[in-house]
């Protein structure tokens, strides 16, 4: 089968990055789905792997861990899905990815693709929206209600970096099934633009110091915090912004340690979100990743979310590939870069 990988960690600029390879198509076992890929999308997983961690001598390691396909065969354990099943699903970091035409995957971490978007659309999807949902309702436990309630509760979530993949799926979760009030972080035009498209009530500079301008909103003390980048220089703002007894829940690698004691004042509370977690260490509620994609595929096909797509850049192979660690390296995309098709 065609895939890209690579045998050593080396900067997106050099030619052996990313190769197009052949691998041996693999056979489906257990709780495994085998799944054709029709479409991925690329995380800045993707590329701190490929940047940090290099294949045993001898063999390619295959990235990827967002993708939309047909099941083609399943496990003897596998009972929720069968073959001509169109699916979506992150997978599992330890495990070869998405860039490859076939891929196992454990059905527990494996939703029924939204019918209502391409395959392109949906594969936007999985990595940001499990991470979401589960910064929103598992760490921060903001309430959830019914989709299209215009029931209003006390909760004020400030979401710092809400223009990327996670922040533009979380803003959308958000709005749908929560009465919480959000305040977005933007400083671009088109970042601006974006978050308020997709739910944000008020927008907020991150270039500017946060405490007056959200005072200046008149809105309340913020409840919880979703800190998507920069948690370190953003640290100590959100326990000056924070109401007691608030919560913080962050999804990035801190360049310098964060001084946690400055939480004790307010009985804050700080969460870490990781969604490979489930799936690395084989957690007896794994199927909850099962469940929440197949719950987030109807709010889609309900018109309640939309997709985060940002940019397509055609067929899924090394050179697009490269193209799209190198935007995400940059830190300048907005939405999810998606790929489809060999």
């Amino acid at each position: 089968m065609k895939a890209v990988g690579y045998v050593k960690s080396l900067p997106i600029s050099d030619p052996e990055s990313l190769t197009d390879i052949e691998l041996p198509q693999p056979t489906a076992t257990g709780h495994d789905l085998l799944v054709k890929v029709g479409a991925i999308a690329v995380n800045p997983v993707d590329y701190k792997i490929r940047r940090k961690v290099s294949p045993a001598e001898g063999d390619y390691k295959v990235l990827g861990w967002d993708a939309v396909g047909e099941v083609i065969a399943t496990g003897d354990a596998a009972t929720q899905f069968e073959p001509g099943d169109v699916v979506y699903y992150a997978g599992d970091l330890n495990r070869q990815g998405s860039n490859a035409e076939y891929q196992l995957v454990d059905e527990r971490l494996v939703g029924v693709k939204p019918k209502s978007l391409s395959e392109a659309e949906a594969a936007a999807l999985p990595l940001t929206t499990i991470t979401a949902w589960e910064l929103l309702f598992e760490h921060l436990t903001i309430q959830q209600q019914s989709p299209g309630s215009t029931a209003n509760t006390q909760e004020v979530i400030l979401v710092v970096g809400a223009a990327g993949g996670v922040g533009s799926i979380l803003l959308q979760l958000t709005k749908a099934i929560t009465g919480a009030t959000v305040i977005a972080t933007a400083s671009r035009e088109g970042s601006q633009a974006w978050v308020k498209k997709l739910g944000a009530d008020h927008v907020v500079d991150h270039t500017r110091p946060l405490q007056p301008q959200i005072e200046a909103l008149d809105i309340g003390r913020v409840t919880h915090v979703a800190s998507l980048n920069s948690t370190d220089s953003y640290f100590e703002s959100y326990t000056e912004l924070l109401a007691p007894f608030g919560k913080i829940a962050m999804i990035d690698d801190p360049a310098k340690p964060l001084d946690v004691m400055k939480l004790k004042l307010k009985s804050l509370s700080l969460h870490i979100e990781f969604m490979f977690a489930r799936s690395m260490f084989k957690a007896a509620d794994m199927n909850e990743q099962n469940r929440l994609l197949n719950r987030v595929s109807e709010l889609v096909d309900q018109g309640y979310i939309q997709t985060t797509v940002g940019k397509n850049l055609g067929a899924i192979n090394a050179a697009n590939l490269k193209a799209a660690h190198a935007e995400l390296e940059a830190g300048k995309s907005i939405g999810k870069i998606v790929l489809q098709g060999f």
